[in-house]
């Protein structure tokens, strides 16, 4: 159980003490700062412990944002201050200092060694401020958090104390709480349409003890029944598939609302909540295909195509923002023009819809599902996903063209795992002297030559010969830091190339069973990029080199699939999918799952991505 130390004298008819004890923190009362330091330092040492004054007035969700986010080792609210474990030695080390020089001198405080008890008005009257204040001297990183109409203050005197409570009387608590749980940047759709209920669906699941990872797991399990719905191939399956969809959707928007809502951010959660979305339009993709197959319609390939476009469109995203979150003298016109853009109304909402973000996505390829076909479905999305993709690549490449940035060896590296090129090319760019041509341009003629040449000849040796020349591209890419200006294109045209080889040598065999087996082998793949992804934005690094040389590199998979192409026969070939692709989900997932369940266990930082609605 968390400790909450209060120091000061208790002021009457102060409810702090419940509201502590409502957050669920231990309550200890110190007299003085030395009785604080002596508190602190009985507390074991791998649990949470807080600062607060006595004299405290303030919402309750205020005190809830500054004590109990599990994402911050300090963090602090006027009045308070908290630790978690990995901070718990600045915080001692703050308020040891605070103690030996008698309340010490920032601020104006009385000079050292003036006695000021905790409760002390004189100077910085606060010892939880003073603590904040000597770690900030200190350098440590102390979040605070927005409070927005939030109240949280140590008022000087009875008349400031009656004026803090009533700000405080004039702000509903509970509806900054609820308001504060919605997303602040989100798509028109879930804006209008979702976010309004769902959030007291939040509420709901948060009085009842329900976890964030429950509600997205109930999210994934909708999702799974959908697709099963659209595998029947009936219409009343369609139309049920339709409303499910949108039923998890809902649960999907739920679940990061109870995280916000709570605090109940974890590092478990943030990665189940990234894959399962994933998992479930990738998932009913597949659903769709087989219910487009009952009625007698292959639409495999539409269905690969779409999970290929959708996949490349999220590295897309995520390459240019590793290229440029820790980039200097980041100035760009088109950013600015986009920013100025996002302060008229009317035009926010219609750029966000234009990246048909999941919750438009969503939306349409549920509606279409229940009153159309498969193929229609596909159809839409394809050509959505596509226009889409369009505009967001262009407006980057515009940003990238006319932005001066200085990118950090941080990001090439970054970009370079996202890149996730395996054994063959390391071993060719030791070998080999590294090329003049930027790297761009490299990974542009792989990704163009293959995909082509699979295209044209179908399974066969010139393709495999192609996929030789590939693999010496793929080397020569990244034989420099990939800090040029379009460099972050280089991961998402290694997905293309290597995705939509697989998708062209699977239709081009022509056999029943081939597709749905690329399917599966270019899905567990995917699951592999995205999970690096998702490590390097919680900052754990890339996946471990044993994996990645386990699974081939995108090269080494890619010339793999055009030999056993070219060796095999159309049927062998679909079996050689299958079992590749099986091969390639156990490793990754296995992995996976060690790995972050093991990061949870050990206490990793909670991470809560508000990004991009994906």
């Amino acid at each position: 159980m968390p400790t909450a130390i209060l120091t000061g004298q208790p002021v009457p008819g102060s409810s702090i003490e419940s509201d502590l004890r409502d957050l669920g923190f231990d309550v200890r009362t110190a007299s003085d700062p030395a009785d604080a330091e002596a508190l602190l330092a009985a507390v074991p040492g791998e649990e949470r412990v807080a600062l607060v004054d006595a004299r405290f007035v303030g919402h309750p969700h205020a005190l809830r944002l500054g004590l109990t986010d599990p994402r911050f080792p300090l963090a602090a609210v006027p009045g308070a201050v908290t630790a978690r474990a990995e901070g718990r030695l600045a915080l001692t080390r703050a308020l040891a200092r605070e103690t030996s020089a008698g309340g010490g001198t920032a601020h104006g405080a009385a000079p050292a060694g003036t006695k000021l008890s905790v409760g002390d008005a004189a100077g910085v009257a606060s010892l939880a401020d003073r603590v904040v204040t000597a770690l900030d001297a200190d350098g440590a990183a102390v979040h605070r958090p927005e409070l927005g109409s939030l109240v949280a203050t140590v008022p000087a005197d009875p008349q400031a104390r009656n004026e803090a409570r009533q700000a405080v009387a004039a702000v509903d608590d509970e509806a900054v709480r609820l308001k504060s749980a919605v997303k602040a940047r989100d798509g028109f759709f879930t804006t209008f349409f979702i976010s309004p209920y769902s959030r007291y669906l939040a509420r709901w699941c948060a009085r009842r003890g329900l976890t964030p990872n429950q509600v997205t797991t109930a999210s994934l399990l909708t999702a799974l029944i959908a697709a099963s719905c659209a595998a029947t191939g009936t219409r009343a399956g369609y139309v049920a598939a339709g409303v499910l969809l949108i039923v998890s959707f809902v649960l999907d928007c739920t679940d990061g609302q109870l995280a916000r809502y709570s605090l109940q951010y974890s590092t478990l959660g943030a990665w189940l909540d990234a894959t399962f979305d994933r998992a479930k339009e990738y998932a009913y993709y597949a659903g769709l295909a087989l219910g487009a197959a009952r009625g007698g319609d292959d639409v495999w390939a539409l269905a690969l195509g779409a999970m290929v476009l959708q996949t490349c469109r999220h590295v897309v995203d995520f390459s240019f923002n590793e290229a440029n979150h820790d980039a200097t003298a980041n100035t760009s016109p088109t950013a600015a023009l986009s920013d100025k853009l996002d302060s008229v109304g009317w035009t926010v909402w219609v750029r966000r819809m234009i990246v048909l973000p999941i919750g438009e996505r969503w939306a349409m390829i549920a509606v279409l599902t229940a009153a159309t076909t498969p193929r229609i479905t596909f159809y839409a999305l394809l050509v959505g996903c596509a226009l889409a993709a369009t505009y967001t690549t262009a407006g980057r490449v515009l940003r990238s063209l006319t932005r001066k940035a200085q990118r950090t060896d941080r990001a090439a590296r970054a970009l370079a795992d996202l890149a996730d090129n395996g054994p063959l090319a390391e071993l060719l760019a030791r070998v080999l002297p590294a090329g003049r041509f930027p790297a761009l341009l490299w990974a542009v003629a792989g990704a163009v030559l293959l995909p082509l040449a699979a295209w044209i000849d179908g399974p066969g040796w010139s393709v495999v010969l192609c996929a030789v020349v590939y693999v010496l591209l793929s080397s020569e890419a990244l034989q420099r830091p990939l800090k040029g200006a379009l460099d972050w294109l280089v991961p998402p045209l290694f997905r293309a190339a290597e995705y939509g080889t697989v998708l062209i040598l699977a239709a081009k065999s022509d056999v029943d069973g081939a597709l749905p087996a690329a399917f599966g082998l270019v899905a567990a793949v995917a699951y592999h990029h995205y999970d690096t992804v998702y490590r390097i934005r919680g900052d754990a690094g890339a996946p471990p080199a044993w994996l990645v040389r386990a699974v081939g590199g995108q090269e080494g998979r890619t010339l793999l699939v055009t030999v056993l192409a070219a060796l095999l026969t159309a049927a062998q070939f679909k079996v050689a999918l299958t079992v590749l692709a099986v091969a390639v989900a156990l490793v990754v997932l296995v992995e996976s799952i060690r790995f972050w369940v093991a990061a949870h266990q050990g206490g990793a930082p909670a991470v809560h991505d508000e990004g991009e609605p994906a």
